[in-house]
């Protein structure tokens, strides 16, 4: 017998309407298991109460949800239920909550729970007192304090925290706090992925260690490995350093940090600052290694010592600080400055070594032989190794010394010749406000010396050779040459002195090489080009946890609503006041109720 469909579009409506009723009777909450089953029109109209009996709680279902409670409220026509009592809500095999009280829509699919919450995840676990649990979104949220725990990246707290299932991750909003074994970190804005450990912060940020301090306004971290970076007014205390630059790097087990950029390394107790655009700190050996446009200052009440290279180094404890200048050193002060191949500063004696290495051939005898230099108000100091020794406390300049050809050249003050001495060694005498005067010329003296009275008039100029030569000086004039052993000598007139005898052997006069400010340091560097700081963006706002996609669901379950009781809106009822009055004011035609 053959059957014939004379209206199939009524069979395919009819079809699709079973499979919609179906399809929703999938969607409604379903009671697995309950003990006693009771109905209180007056109080709690159109529910059943559930209570669980000696078989075990009430056991509640939806979709891939399960929940167990003591007690339950269940409004099978708005598809919501309440528990109540050691409730218990599994999604899956990846979430578990507990709480004494849960509440969840079926059509919002939106739990609220309170009281004692816990929130476990195969990594973490939340504790709050207040939850939202958005099952479409995945998310959970709490804005009334919350603590994570994570065995291997410790503790976190924060006023308002959410958590993105599928991402698993971590969004900490205000006060948030961090705090492990080895570390704490303070900040305001702070995104954590709970299976690598990595942290990001934003807005001001504080990490502590017990060896040291970190601070910035973007940052990243990893809890597990103890290494990040720092960026935006970054900064690392290290005892008694303080680290600064656009960006840095930091190793907390290996007690090690790097930094690019416009970097300043202040000695907190040796009153010193180093900059540079390139650093390594090294806590354990607490030395400093700096870089492009390295720059050390030593701190003084009226003048500081600027040095600068191509390469700095710091090291050595407080105490027993050394600072080391390799290549293209130049040291200035207002009242004396230098050049140099490498410098070494031992702070605790207060001496300064400066040295060349000879670039030239041995056997060129007409060569020049760039030598260490230092000028003092008018006079040019030059030799093969020179030392300046101060006084550690005041580090002001009392006394150097110049080893190997020591030459001492200061322009006639009224002519246009120059007062030469040269030797072998040379002692010089600083007086309190750093100007040499006193200067011992040791072995194989060597001078050429304009002579003038008392109103400046030239009378004559001396030449000679003598074992030694001792020269005061006052008011930056020379006041006395005294001439020990003395093996020739001559006084010319001016007109009678040969041109050939008006320079000593090894004469170079290097004027326009001397720094006459901090800014002249930099003159002969090559263009400077700093790399562009690549990390982490800034910071975006969240997107609300409470959207217009979770209020139109909330809305439309609240709309759709056929309760009889007295409280009706159920789906809407725990939503915070102020967001009610946030989403009013932004769609005022709309009214949750």
């Amino acid at each position: 017998m053959n059957t014939t469909i004379k209206n199939p579009l009524f069979f395919l409506l009819g079809f699709i309407s079973i499979f919609t009723l179906e399809a929703q009777e999938k969607k409604r909450i379903e009671i697995e298991q309950a003990g006693a089953i009771t109905i209180d029109e007056v109080n709690f109209p159109g529910a059943k109460i559930i209570t669980r009996d000696d078989r075990g709680q009430v056991h509640i279902s939806h979709e891939n949800i399960t929940m167990w409670c003591d007690k339950a409220i269940q409004y099978a026509n708005e598809n919501f239920i309440e528990a109540f009592g050691n409730v218990k809500m599994v999604q899956g095999d990846t979430i578990n909550m507990n709480a004494k009280y849960v509440e969840y829509s079926g059509k919002t699919q939106l739990a609220f729970a309170s009281g004692s919450v816990v929130l476990t995840t195969p990594d973490s676990e939340l504790k709050t007192d207040t939850l939202y649990f958005d099952r479409i979104k995945q998310q959970a949220y709490y804005r009334s304090g919350g603590t994570v725990v994570k065995d291997t990246s410790g503790t976190i707290t924060s006023r308002i925290g959410r958590y993105y299932m599928e991402l698993k991750k971590y969004k900490f909003i205000e006060d948030v706090i961090l705090v492990n074994e080895e570390s704490t970190i303070h900040t305001d804005y702070f995104d954590f992925y709970e299976e690598s450990g990595h942290a990001y912060l934003y807005g001001p940020s504080t990490i502590t260690t017990p060896e040291s301090e970190t601070y910035c306004e973007r940052g990243f971290y990893d809890t597990n490995t103890k290494i990040g970076y720092a960026v935006k007014k970054a900064e690392i205390h290290y005892d008694n350093r303080i680290v600064e630059g656009d960006s840095l790097y930091f190793d907390n087990q290996a007690g090690f940090a790097s930094a690019t950029n416009n970097i300043k390394v202040t000695d907190t107790l040796n009153n010193s600052i180093v900059k540079g655009h390139y650093a390594e700190v090294f806590k354990a050996k607490d030395s400093v290694f700096i870089t492009k446009r390295a720059l050390a200052i030593t701190l003084q009440e009226n003048d500081s010592i600027y040095i600068h290279a191509d390469t700095l180094m710091v090291t050595g404890k407080p105490e027993k600080r050394i600072t080391r200048g390799f290549r293209n050193v130049k040291l200035y002060k207002s009242d004396m400055s230098g050049k140099a191949d490498s410098v070494h500063v031992d702070h605790e004696i207060g001496l300064t070594k400066m040295i060349n290495i000879s670039k030239i051939s041995s056997t060129d005898q007409f060569a020049v032989k760039r030598k260490p230099i230092l000028w003092n108000i008018r006079n040019q100091i030059t030799g093969d190794t020179i030392h300046l020794k101060s006084n550690p406390e005041t580090e002001k300049i009392d006394s150097l010394i110049v080893f190997d050809n020591a030459f001492v050249i200061s322009k006639d003050s009224l002519g246009s010749g120059f007062n030469q001495i040269n030797g072998k060694t040379l002692i010089g005498l600083f007086n309190e406000q750093n100007e040499l005067y006193h200067v011992d010329i040791i072995k194989n003296a060597q001078s050429i010396y304009y002579m003038r009275n008392e109103n400046n008039e030239l009378i004559g100029i001396d030449k000679s050779k003598s074992g030694s030569i001792q020269i005061s000086i006052t008011d930056r004039e020379i006041e006395e040459v005294r001439k020990i052993n003395q093996i020739d000598g001559k006084i010319y007139p001016e007109s009678m002195f040969p041109d050939i005898e008006k320079l000593l052997k090894g004469f170079d006069w290097r004027e326009a090489e001397r720094p006459l400010s901090v800014e002249d340091l930099f003159k002969d560097d090559p263009p400077l080009n700093l790399p562009k700081i690549k990390g982490l963006e800034d910071y975006e706002p969240q997107e609300e946890f409470f959207d217009d996609q979770m209020m139109e669901r909330i809305e439309k379950a609240d709309n759709e609503s056929i309760s009889t009781s007295a409280e009706k809106n159920k789906a809407s009822r725990n939503i915070p006041d102020d967001i009610k009055i946030e989403k009013q004011l932004q769609t005022p035609e709309k009214v949750i109720e």
